[in-house]
């Protein structure tokens, strides 16, 4: 495996790749980007790369749908940290080109509902063809194969472009989240402002089927914070469900609510325990403290023991 190198979702010129360069340990690493999401993943798989930096979700439009289904759906991988990035696209067109001439336009799929309300006000005519990343969307307009594309002002030296718009957003704080992603291993250490992700499948579709799964989180007092539902490919009506938990997996609130899912799953998949990017610390509710969780099992085994309340 190289333990020096990170891998991303390019070309260069990427919102992954300015995401990446913000975390510490980028500075130290070989970057290398990737044609696509499974294919920076499937580099970390192969042992090409250490860890791969992904984007996950946006605020405009939710989890990216094929970061969430490589990582319910391939080979095992986990998430060790996580990067949030303000998000404001540019149309970087050839030099000389005015507005009028941009009748094509590309970008990541992501980037449309982004953009979609400005495309409509100053670009009414214009086509929208989807690109594997905004930076390689850049590259097909440097190439002449379209005439504009949405990605990072940052981009346009890399190809030669300029930008003809700037501050591009139909929503204003668009943020996306990005996971760096790693072989399965040890968590990194609670801080008290954690995340803990997981996937979960349902045994059978019945009604309040859903309800129970979120009830092992709510009795234990565990805020979700998302939860999305994706197909398994293995026919209507079949669904697993992506989501994102405050705390800790060694959170005992946590941990009891993870082994409850998997008690009445028949597929719970971890996909890590990691520092929130925003800081924010765990919400812990009356009764689901660590300490509390400690008392009670104390308790039982005082009763179980005959020797009287605690």
């Amino acid at each position: 495996m190289s333990a020096n190198r990170f891998t991303y979702l390019g070309p260069e010129g990427t919102f992954t790749e300015a995401a990446l360069r913000t975390l510490p340990e980028a500075a130290t690493r070989e970057l290398v980007p990737a044609v696509s999401v499974p294919a920076a993943l499937d580099a970390v798989r192969g042992g090409e790369a250490a860890a791969a930096l992904v984007p996950i979700e946006n605020s405009v439009e939710g989890g990216i749908r094929q970061t969430m289904d490589e990582l319910a759906q391939g080979e095992p991988l986990m998430i060790y940290r996580e990067v949030l990035l303000p998000i404001s696209f540019a149309l970087l067109v050839r030099p000389g080109t005015k507005l009028e001439d941009v009748k094509t336009v590309t970008g990541h799929p992501a980037a449309q509902p982004q953009v979609r309300h400005w495309m409509a006000e100053n670009l009414p005519d214009a086509d929208w063809e989807s690109a594997a990343s905004n930076a390689d969307g850049a590259r097909l307009v440097q190439e002449g194969r379209y005439d504009g594309a949405f990605a990072g002002a940052f981009a346009a030296p890399l190809y030669h472009l300029e930008p003809l718009a700037k501050e591009i957003h139909d929503a204003a704080n668009a943020t996306t989240r990005f996971v760096l992603v790693g072989r399965p291993g040890r968590p990194p250490a609670p801080t008290g402002r954690d995340k803990t992700s997981a996937v979960f499948w349902l045994a059978d579709d019945h009604p309040g089927a859903l309800l129970e799964l979120l009830q092992e989180f709510a009795v234990r007092g565990v805020n979700l914070m998302r939860i999305e539902s994706r197909p398994t490919g293995e026919g209507l009506g079949k669904y697993c469900f992506a989501a994102d938990a405050e705390g800790h997996i060694t959170d005992r609130r946590v941990s009891e609510a993870l082994m409850g899912l998997h008690r009445i799953c028949p597929q719970v998949r971890l996909l890590g325990s990691y520092p929130r990017a925003d800081a924010v610390p765990a919400t812990v509710r009356p009764g689901t403290s660590d300490a509390e969780f400690a008392r009670a099992s104390d308790w039982l085994s005082r009763a179980l023991d005959g020797r009287g309340e605690l």
